[in-house]
């Protein structure tokens, strides 16, 4: 037998599906993409992306990336950070201080996950490490202290050293403190500072030339974002002139320097990753500590040290947390 709707309840069930439509809609929408801003990409950023995916964000179902790349010229870093705040992103997040305080100047209102700075509070992106203030947090590889002791283990290694050059970047507000650390210290140290300024890719040769003149015996540099775009050829050029170098991230001793010794940059980049799931869920910055590392290492490159003629100590060795050979 049919069965036979009336009119009433007819119209009823398309009220109905009319209402539920609309609401399913909407819930649809309410799962909006939310876009990340990153300044200039590189391999590191595969660490932070992950520990995103490890927190439940789909690249492309809930969150975007929007990429600018500056190539850490100050020019540049001042019109990528723009463009981002421009289309607009949710959040921004750099690696080092230039670019932070290039995302800072560009907006007030934006959250910022600052990545690996150097001293967030002397740089000027924050108002204290435990309150914020601002619209910016992330991370910090604890300031310019550790130059000298980067420094220091060089010395332990190489004992007759006694002319050190420092590569510096003067767009980088952090290596300002770093700079005056390392002159403070040098006398305890027993070395003489050379410090290499270098703040853009035309003047990569002249800088280098430079410090050659000054008859260094070592070379050390931090894991500046600028310097990294170039630091293949700074360490073939370190090698060429037979400086024994220690380097801040353990990838460069991976790709050929000699020591390194500093926070775990993957770690960092993986804990930035938990401040923007935070800061997507609704955490306002202001109310997120700048974290400190909690993860240091000490990487040798023995064929590096053979190539130099040195003979690390194996008490050294024991010490480190990884040695190529």
């Amino acid at each position: 037998m049919p069965v036979i709707i009336g009119r009433r309840e007819l119209v009823g069930g398309l009220g109905c599906a009319a209402v539920a439509w609309p609401l399913a809609s909407r819930a649809q929408q309410e799962q909006k993409i939310r876009r990340i801003g990153i300044i200039d990409d590189t391999p590191i950023w595969d660490h932070f992306r992950s520990a995103l995916r490890d927190l439940g964000h789909v690249e492309g179902k809930t969150i975007a990336y929007e990429y600018r790349t500056a190539e850490g010229e100050p020019e540049r870093l001042a019109v990528a950070a723009a463009e981002l705040v421009h289309l607009p992103v949710d959040v921004i997040a750099v690696y080092g201080t230039a670019p932070a305080l290039a995302a800072m100047a560009a907006t007030k209102s934006i959250p910022i996950v600052a990545i690996s700075v150097g001293d967030p509070v002397r740089g000027g992106l924050v108002a204290s490490l435990a309150r914020p203030g601002g619209n910016v947090t992330g991370n910090t590889v604890l300031g310019p202290d550790i130059g000298a002791k980067r420094t220091q283990l060089l010395k332990e290694v190489i004992p007759r050293v006694s002319r050190v050059a420092f590569l510096w970047n003067p767009d980088n507000a952090s290596h300002v403190a770093y700079r005056e650390e390392l002159r403070a210290a040098a006398p305890a140290l027993g070395v003489q500072m050379i410090f290499v300024r270098l703040g853009s890719s035309d003047a990569l040769d002249h800088a280098f030339a430079a410090m050659m003149q000054e008859r260094p015996d070592a070379f050390t540099m931090t894991g500046d974002p600028f310097h990294q775009l170039h630091v293949g050829w700074i360490i073939d050029f370190v090698a060429r002139n037979r400086l024994p170098a220690m380097y801040q991230l353990r990838e460069n001793v991976l790709a050929g320097g000699l020591m390194s010794y500093g926070a775990s940059q993957p770690d960092l980049f993986r804990r930035a990753a938990g401040y923007v799931d935070r800061i997507l869920q609704g955490t306002e910055p202001a109310n997120l500590p700048v974290e400190q590392p909690v993860k240091f290492d000490l990487a040798v490159n023995l064929k590096t040290a053979k190539a130099l003629g040195l003979i690390i100590p194996e008490t050294f060795l024991l010490r480190a947390d990884e040695v190529i050979e």
